[in-house]
């Protein structure tokens, strides 16, 4: 059983982005990563850098949220000048795209109501013709859209492998294939052992619990709630393309490579990551009516991933007062809020800043005042 300054569970975007962080402070940090056979959303994602929708209700979310997309470019930067990995970083705004004036209106208030809270997430609505002279591909069947100068998108892949490289030069390390069952405390100021499937043991003097689907189980034995559940979205991709959509929408965006990425399905089915004709259908037809221009293209692949969503789809962060020293970080936002997660949670984690101000709000402990109603719509 090695000894750790840090251990961070779970490699994925949220894991990897806060282990970077605290290894870029100077702390020696271990990433224990299930590898492929985990449900991982980070490789399964949309990769959207997305501000507007963000905060509903919540509104130290919606600042959480403001400041990521501010910190998305140095960390973007910062991860190409250190490892030589361009992310693909495109953030020079994206749209939300309405079939309905119903739907518009919704927006507007949607958008409205966050703003009103926050005054930091500018955005406008478009009607059609407003809406074509940006996106000349769009179809006569979209009604209008929002628009947010500050949304973008990314490679998610090429930021997963990025944020592995750069903890690495910054001399952290990663375990692979380790399906962490149980993590304890070894008592006050004593440390945490974390504990394999396989039997084997990590220890440390600080843990942090990025497992995603699993922190559900992983959380409450080192006294911390954390409710998340999976929500199945399917994506598609086509064939390569000549660039025709400039900007990111929710409903489809073009890679650098010139391939389109289509989505997103959302569906209640437990753990199960696969693929459906019904699904895939509905998402190709919901397609080739925003961009007439896909109706002649050929899809080359789909996949199913699975979000892990809390019950009002805000992230939980939070240090437990049971066993002090032990961390637990969980968001279906892993993309959005990478350069959030690494250069608050993870200097907050690594002992060099203060907690975040207003860090206690996210605390999985507001699920259990049974005064408030939450829904986990995104």
């Amino acid at each position: 059983m090695s000894s750790n300054e840090i251990i961070v569970v779970g490699g994925g975007l949220v894991g990897a982005a806060i282990a970077y962080g605290a290894a870029r402070c100077g702390r020696s940090v271990t990433l224990l990563d299930q590898a492929d056979v985990a449900h991982r959303a980070s490789r399964g994602n949309f990769g959207l850098v997305w501000l507007q929708s963000k905060g509903a209700g919540f509104a130290r979310y919606a600042r959480w949220s403001r400041d990521a997309v501010d910190h998305f470019g140095p960390l973007a930067r910062e991860l190409y000048e250190r490892t030589g990995i361009d992310v693909d970083l495109q953030q020079n705004g994206g749209f939300w795209l309405g079939f309905s004036e119903k739907e518009m209106a919704e927006r507007q208030a949607l958008l409205a109501d966050i703003n009103a809270a926050d005054g930091r997430t500018p955005f406008e609505m478009l009607d059609h013709n407003e809406l074509k002279a940006r996106l000349p591909a769009i179809g006569p069947s979209v009604v209008g859209g929002s628009w947010c100068a500050l949304d973008g998108h990314v490679n998610p892949l090429k930021l997963l492998h990025a944020l592995h490289a750069g903890l690495k030069l910054h001399g952290g390390r990663i375990c692979n294939g380790v399906d962490v069952r149980e993590v304890r405390s070894l008592g006050f100021d004593k440390g945490f052992v974390a504990t394999g499937a396989d039997g084997e043991k990590w220890a440390a003097d600080k843990v942090v619990l990025a497992a995603g689907l699993n922190n559900d189980t992983l959380a409450p034995q080192l006294g911390m709630h954390a409710p998340v559940i999976a929500n199945r979205g399917q994506v598609l991709i086509t064939e390569r393309l000549q660039k025709f959509l400039p900007y990111p929408t929710n409903k489809a965006r073009q890679t650098a490579e010139g391939t389109v990425q289509l989505g997103f399905s959302v569906e209640n089915v437990g753990r199960d990551d696969g693929t459906t004709v019904s699904a895939v259908e509905w998402i190709a037809k919901r397609a080739v009516a925003t961009f007439p221009i896909l109706g002649s293209a050929k899809l080359v692949r789909a996949w199913g991933a699975l979000r892990v969503m809390t019950p009002d789809g805000s992230p939980i962060y939070q240090e437990s007062e049971k066993t002090p020293g032990a961390f637990v970080a969980t968001s279906h936002s892993g993309v959005s809020l990478a350069g959030s997660h690494a250069f608050e949670i993870g200097s907050w984690v690594a002992g060099v800043t203060a907690a975040p101000d207003g860090i206690e709000q996210f605390a999985g402990e507001r699920f259990l005042d049974p005064n408030r109603k939450f829904s986990n719509a995104h």
